[in-house]
């Protein structure tokens, strides 16, 4: 027979007495406020209680003892009132005896406790696996769709795939498919965040250009599409990330972009380029800090890939933009422009020769590195002519031409980091 946690007040039968005699321990005795603290601590097997008219903190016990510590409880009284019945049942009393207390009923109403208990505690059991076979499938339909629409492929074949990974792997369909969600979502972020960098760069070489007048009207489109993008990752990253966790990052960013937007607004003249600049800078950095602790927070490494293939975009903007600052503006400004200029020609490069070697990578990411090289080559040439309204225009062309090269490099480093197979 179970050990007893005994809950009997002044007043009560002698139970401890009647239980010996049945061959049943008394373990300790126990009071409401501490039920669940005893059941914790102690080895009891089921709970005994009389109590003449149960109060609802005998009965809050009750409940809270099935929420933490599930035990059998027997409970003897002389409520014959339905709605308390009805009570102490939905809180966990597995057998309500209403004025039958007899020593020689113990045992078999022990046993009719621990029946029910088992019973319940086998529903319970089953509702939570139930529950749990919706939770997977549902997770499974998730993964599938990201795998169907990253990777090109039919549900079948997505199922397939998920279920090869599981059984490698010796893990639940649902725990690789769950693994896809996270790697997607954490790769989704990192691109988002990294595209903030970029456009920080971008809206500057745009409004650069509207002050050239070079292909003015198609720079002007260009530069309400960035901010309208900024916008929209910026509203997109705050409902997505946790706040707990990135608040502070997501706030400096939305500071940044708010003290950028005036900067950029109105008929475009050269001497507000370097207060845009300054406040295009101040974005760049929130949102590098924002990018790197996306990739630090996530289990991928292959992210830092991701990351590195996004800051080239931003430095195929940065190095037009510090090209046409040289050219537009006068003394300090146009120093710096320059000597920011080569050490973002150095970034690029190093940066470039890095995922030219990486271990991720695939026959489309290397045909696309070769073509993004080939527009590297073709903006670096176009830098010495940024003096001239010619150069200014090839500088615009291959800028944008290096920055689809490095958007679809992102998707698909993006795409190779959610792979199945990462084991980051």
């Amino acid at each position: 027979m179970p050990r007893v946690l005994l809950i009997a007040p002044a007043g009560a039968p002698p139970i401890e007495q009647d239980l010996a005699a049945q061959g049943v321990p008394v373990i300790a005795h126990s009071e409401p406020p501490r039920l669940v603290a005893d059941a914790v601590r102690g080895e009891a097997g089921v709970v005994v209680a009389w109590e003449p008219y149960p109060a609802a903190g005998l009965l809050q016990a009750f409940e809270s003892l099935q929420q933490h510590a599930p035990l059998p409880v027997l409970l003897f009284t002389d409520d014959a009132d339905v709605a308390t019945l009805e009570r102490a049942l939905r809180s966990g009393v597995h057998a309500y005896v209403v004025k039958g207390y007899d020593p020689v009923r113990l045992r078999p109403l022990l046993q009719l406790a621990r029946a029910r208990f088992e019973r319940d505690e086998a529903q319970r059991a089953a509702h939570a696996d139930l529950a749990d076979r919706f939770e997977e499938r549902k997770l499974v339909d998730r993964a599938k769709g990201i795998l169907m629409r990253e990777h090109q492929i039919s549900e079948d074949e997505a199922f397939r795939q998920l279920r090869q990974v599981s059984m490698l792997g010796q893990q639940r369909v649902g725990t690789v498919s769950r693994r896809v969600i996270d790697a997607a979502r954490d790769a989704d972020a990192v691109n988002r965040a990294g595209q903030l960098r970029m456009l920080s760069q971008r809206l500057v070489k745009l409004y650069a250009l509207r002050c050239a007048r070079a292909d003015a009207e198609q720079a002007g489109r260009l530069q309400v599409e960035a901010a309208r993008r900024i916008s929209e990752i910026v509203a997109g990253l705050g409902q997505s990330l946790s706040q707990a966790t990135f608040g502070d990052l997501l706030e400096g960013v939305d500071q940044a972009w708010s003290a950028l937007q005036p900067a950029l607004q109105g008929r475009p003249q050269v001497d507000r380029l370097p207060a845009a600049d300054a406040a295009a800078e101040r974005l760049l950095v929130a949102a590098d800090a924002l990018t790197t602790a996306l990739e630090s927070a996530s289990p991928l490494r292959t992210l830092a890939v991701v990351n590195r293939a996004g800051r080239q975009r931003m430095l195929s903007q940065r190095l037009a933009k510090q090209a046409l600052l040289g050219a537009l503006c006068d003394g300090p400004v146009a120093q710096s422009a320059a000597a920011d200029a080569v050490r973002s020609v150095e970034s690029f490069e190093q940066a470039l020769r890095a995922l030219q070697q990486a271990p991720l990578s695939s026959p489309e990411i290397r045909a696309q590195l070769e073509v993004a090289e080939q527009a590297w080559r073709e903006l670096l040439t176009g830098l010495g002519d940024a003096f001239a309204a010619d150069g200014r225009s090839r500088i615009a062309v291959a800028s944008e031409h290096l920055l689809d090269r490095f958007e679809r490099l992102t998707a698909l480093y993006a795409r190779a980091a959610q792979s199945l197979l990462e084991r980051g």
